[in-house]
């Protein structure tokens, strides 16, 4: 079964609300393998020109998964997640994320395609402070294998 396309272009509420934490980043760069010091050091980041400990340029994978979670647990979606595979993710940066930020994550489904026997579908996830400021987009394209009619 294909991919509910009459999920094209909607747009789930934000989740709840996540504080990024200097350990959290530090978890993160560790994780990837980054020795980079502005991703553990306060100082370092500071002397770099940030506000405190800066993340990972693919941290906010961390936050939009957590809200693409819900979206894609619609049983109305008809999402085989068994035979799902990642296919793309990009980021769009308004300022990087720092210690300290409290964001909410709004997913929208803003692709659904049948390519060949699989379907795909592309999330877009407006990461934002608790007080508006947006900050990043993250882009998140799946696969599911077989879905396509």
């Amino acid at each position: 079964m294909a991919i509910n396309p009459d999920f094209l272009g909607k747009t789930f509420p934000p989740g709840p609300a996540y504080e990024i934490s200097r350990v959290k980043l530090a978890e993160f760069a560790d994780a990837i393998g980054d020795p980079n010091p502005v991703y553990r050091d306060r100082s370092a980041a500071v002397e770099a020109g940030f506000p405190d400990v800066i993340a990972p340029p693919t941290f906010p994978f961390v936050i939009s998964i957590a809200s693409s979670a819900r979206a894609l647990a619609d049983p109305g979606l008809n999402l085989n997640y068994a035979m799902v595979v990642h296919g793309e993710q990009r980021f769009s940066y308004v300022r990087p994320l720092h210690a300290g930020d409290v964001v909410t994550a709004q997913v929208t489904i803003s692709d659904i395609r049948e390519v060949g026997r699989n379907s795909t579908m592309t999330t877009t996830t407006q990461i934002s402070t608790v007080d508006g400021e947006h900050v990043c987009t993250a882009y998140s394209t799946l696969v599911e294998r077989g879905g396509a009619q």
